[in-house]
């Protein structure tokens, strides 16, 4: 065999190794913009002209994020937060409106204390996206029902379900696992009809049969239309012409 034809293998060879490396680097990025931004990559991939425009804007929000001085809340600012956070929802039961309006301010002000930047809203989505990506949607929903209920335009139960997408981010954003489930119990206390109901998980869902059940069981009666809304009550603190306290066995 001639030399140039072994020169011409050896070239052909190294060229298919650089082709392989690049597709498997680029299969190995693709996977982890997947894994990081799940909704949000689907998303972005759909409204693109293609996917390698939108990977390319995914990396470019990262690069964003981590010039950022993004930090951890103090275990004080934490607490601060999560009182603020229970008098926001007591204020949802005389003024729904009022409190979607201090919730989205509550959750702006902890962005800020975490490092995120002042920005208009389509750049703070995508600064949130890189950390925050799974609640996203919720969050888009959320803003839309807020300005909706600005001209008096949404109704209770999408304010209600505003709040409880601002409580998602809200607690995301705390950053401490202990104090994100204590959003639920510590700050998901609600007024209503001159009585107080506690929501969050500290309420167990265990079924108990009216006949067998103690005074201090909670009796959850199943529902077999759409449950959802009241378990979103419960876990929100937020009062549903059918939350957990109207379905308390009568004995």
């Amino acid at each position: 065999m001639s030399t140039p034809i072994i020169i011409l293998i050896v070239v052909i060879v190294v060229l298919l190794a650089i082709i392989v490396g690049l597709a498997i680097t680029m299969a190995s990025r693709r996977k982890k913009l997947q894994e990081r931004f799940g909704p949000e990559y689907d998303r972005l991939v759909t409204e693109s002209d293609s996917r390698r425009l939108a990977e390319a804007e995914l990396t470019e929000r990262e690069r964003r994020v981590k010039k950022l001085d993004l930090r951890e809340l103090s275990a004080a600012d934490r607490q601060r937060y999560l009182g603020q956070w229970a008098a926001v929802q007591e204020l949802f039961v005389d003024d729904p409106t009022a409190a979607i309006a201090e919730g989205q301010r509550l959750v702006e002000a902890v962005m800020r204390d975490r490092g995120y930047p002042a920005a208009e809203y389509h750049q703070t989505l995508a600064d949130l996206s890189v950390e925050h990506a799974q609640l996203l949607d919720h969050v888009r929903q959320a803003h839309d029902i807020s300005d909706k209920a600005k001209t008096g335009q949404a109704s209770t139960e999408e304010e209600r379900v505003a709040m409880l997408h601002y409580r998602e981010l809200f607690a995301d954003l705390l950053g401490d696992p202990a104090v994100t489930s204590a959003t639920a119990s510590t700050a998901g206390t609600a007024t209503t009809a001159g009585s107080t109901t506690t929501a969050g998980p500290a309420v167990s869902r265990t079924t108990v049969p009216p006949e067998t059940a103690d005074d201090d069981d909670v009796v959850v009666i199943p529902d077999d239309g759409d449950p959802a809304p009241d378990q979103d009550a419960e876990a929100g603190g937020l009062p549903s012409g059918t939350s957990g306290t109207s379905r308390r066995a009568r004995r």
